[in-house]
């Protein structure tokens, strides 16, 4: 099982509720305002860059990162909450 983080911009329309909902459905954990950390197997930051895709606009910023090592400070939540 592999640990991965999403950061995300959303820029014009701010419409997080679809993005928010798709998090909750991976059992996602927030760890700062735009950033979330979940589990996940037999995939790849690529593949969840695009099925992520389809829950922002055109113009949003996206970054998928596969972790192995991690460490936080003053967060809202860390991967120990998954």
């Amino acid at each position: 099982m592999a640990l991965y983080f999403i950061t995300y911009d959303l820029r014009k329309s701010r419409d997080y509720q679809k993005l928010y909902d798709e998090l909750k459905d991976f059992n996602a954990v927030k760890v700062l305002e735009s950033t979330w950390c979940f589990n996940r197997v037999n995939t790849s930051a690529k593949n969840l860059r695009d099925y992520f895709k389809q829950f922002i606009d055109s113009d949003d910023g996206l970054l998928i990162d596969e972790s192995k090592d991690w460490a936080t400070y003053n967060t809202l939540g860390t991967p120990n909450n998954l």
